[in-house]
């Protein structure tokens, strides 16, 4: 039975007329079909079989999305090497660590910059290729050479965790890995697109070195499909509406912005197109919670013709579904999507898992704050802590030259996610918070940050990050980054603590201007807090909280 890589291979061959990726680039799209893919994959193989890099060696994959990145992506796997991807937006530093853990045997490279940064970082890096130079002979090509023969126990690739606390690990994906996890994939985009016969319109802006990502994007070739590529996210929702897609994946930064500018362009309209967006959002609450008064339809049918309708054109004509993931995305905004008539669909999974564990079941209901049921194939159970345990073909085979630290997530055929969960009657996930980030008072009391941390972004959107600090104190701070004033801090505060219970109820904050950026060391290149990192950078404002506190 052919393995998903040969499934793509076999697909590609079948219509090599047909349209399968785009880039865009301004207001135009850079286009490739099937046979031009295979051409490209092709002369990246013989590139790698001149200079006589094999099964089992690593290459590094350092670029933004492209057309060239899935070409290299696809040639390295179907001669065997490893693909490592990195983020281009890391700094040299922290490439160059990573690569020489995996020593590559080749570094592939979107920018001439790039490769002189990573080189002055690591002088003993092999010579790094710019994609541009290995497709600088591309054209037409013999025959697209035989796939390696491969086992489902093979490395694949090598995925390096955005390391919230200690060094990134790179976790090693097996070709059964992605085996199982395509076919899962592909099954809920049949379900979400049933009832059509066109090719599926699949637009993607986030970097494809990230496991989710990358498995759309594999999806994507395993089916009729229309991937088109992002190229500025300074241009998102233009290029979002001219990829005109039937779904795409999400972060909940970006579905919490485009409602936080949407209601602030709403509070610049008209008295009456306010009221009548206050109104209907009133009247679909109340027909959400069953409690409906007799003209709430009528209302309902209005604000979705004159208001909700001209902001869901934003996502174009085709829309279907918004695919979120990485990390839990607040009720409110889905339930605020689902006003629209814009379903969001809610995927948990990390890289250990080959980027899913539950996805959304787009014929059914969705449940605002849970994040779906486990994929077919895989079993979640609640463990010590209510930390979420993993089994399954999905579950990778271990972290690279890492016994040790391998050997402490995955025990008895369990693999322990370190996130701590909750799972009700119908099956549905939802995700509380990090184990690791659990807050431990002195008065012994322990609990998750981050469910208040999001109910402060709710009610601060001019807050960049929020962190939420205890740890070995007698109460609870928080440190809010963003223009803000202080007056606006204390009035969220206020609203959020008459619900808490007293060991929770934040005491003090400081807001600090500037926000986190990824090379600040205080966030992963996903958005993530290292709070230890923060905790450690902020110790002066964090300590002088607790003394104001003490001598107030």
């Amino acid at each position: 039975m052919p393995n998903f890589l040969q499934n793509i291979f076999l697909r590609l061959q079948a219509s090599p007329g047909r349209l399968v990726l785009r880039e865009i680039r301004g207001d135009q799209f850079v286009s490739i079909t099937a046979g031009e893919l295979l051409a490209l994959v092709e002369t990246a193989r013989q590139l790698f079989r001149a200079r006589q890099i094999g099964p089992g060696e690593r290459c590094g994959l350092i670029a933004a999305n492209s057309i060239h990145w899935i070409a290299a992506d696809l040639a390295l796997m179907a001669e065997g090497i490893v693909v490592v991807p990195l983020y281009h937006r890391q700094t040299a530093g922290e490439l160059a660590g990573m690569l020489k853990d995996c020593q590559p045997s080749l570094v592939l490279t979107g920018e001439e910059e790039t490769s002189r940064t990573l080189s002055a970082a690591w002088p003993e890096i092999p010579a790094p290729v710019t994609l541009a130079k290995l497709f600088s002979n591309a054209g037409p090509k013999s025959p697209t050479s035989l796939l390696r023969e491969a086992t489902d126990n093979d490395i694949l690739t090598i995925i390096y965790t955005s390391g919230t606390s200690g060094e990134p690990k790179g976790v090693c994906l097996t070709v059964g890995n992605l085996n199982h996890m395509t076919g899962c994939t592909a099954e809920r985009l049949n379900q979400l697109m049933a009832g059509t016969t066109v090719a599926d319109q699949i637009f993607l802006y986030a970097p494809m070195n990230f496991a989710a990502s990358w498995m759309l994007m594999l999806s994507a070739l395993l089916r009729e499909s229309v991937l088109t590529l992002s190229t500025d996210l300074n241009k998102l929702a233009d290029e979002i509406r001219l990829s005109a897609p039937h779904y795409f994946l999400n972060v909940p930064t970006l579905l919490e912005r485009v409602k936080r500018a949407v209601e602030d362009n709403l509070a610049e309209q008209p008295a009456p197109i306010q009221s009548l967006y206050r109104k209907t959002r009133e009247a679909g609450q109340r027909q959400k919670a069953g409690r409906a008064k007799p003209f709430d339809g009528f209302t309902l049918a209005l604000g979705r013709k004159l208001i909700f309708s001209k902001i869901k054109a934003r996502f174009g004509p085709n829309i279907r579904a918004l695919i979120c993931g990485s990390a839990p995305l607040a009720p409110e905004t889905q339930q605020w999507f689902l006003m629209l008539g814009i379903t969001v669909l809610q995927a948990y999974g990390l890289t250990e898992t080959t980027a899913l564990c539950t996805l959304d079941d787009p014929r059914l209901p969705v449940e605002p704050g849970y994040v779906g049921r486990a994929v077919p194939g895989i079993e979640m159970q609640l463990a010590e802590n209510d930390e979420i345990i993993v089994r399954g073909p999905n579950i990778f085979s271990s972290y690279w030259n890492r016994p040790a630290e391998t050997a402490m997530v995955l025990r008895d055929g369990w693999f322990h996610t370190g996130d701590q969960g909750e799972v009700n009657a119908s099956g549905n996930w939802r995700i509380v918070g990090r184990i690791k980030n659990l807050l431990v008072l002195n008065s012994g009391h322990k609990f998750a940050p981050e469910p208040i941390e999001d109910k402060l972004a709710q009610l601060l959107p001019a807050a960049q990050q929020i962190v939420l600090i205890g740890n070995a104190r007698s109460y609870v701070t928080v440190l809010v980054t963003g223009t803000l004033e202080p007056g606006v801090v204390q009035s969220a505060i206020d609203q959020i603590n008459p619900a808490l219970p007293h060991y929770r109820q934040i005491r003090s904050f400081q807001i600090l201007p500037e926000p986190f950026a990824p090379d600040s060391g205080l966030i992963t290149a996903n958005g993530k807090l290292k709070r230890g990192a923060i905790a450690e950078r902020y110790d002066a404002e964090i300590n002088s909280m607790y003394t104001r506190k003490a001598t107030a």
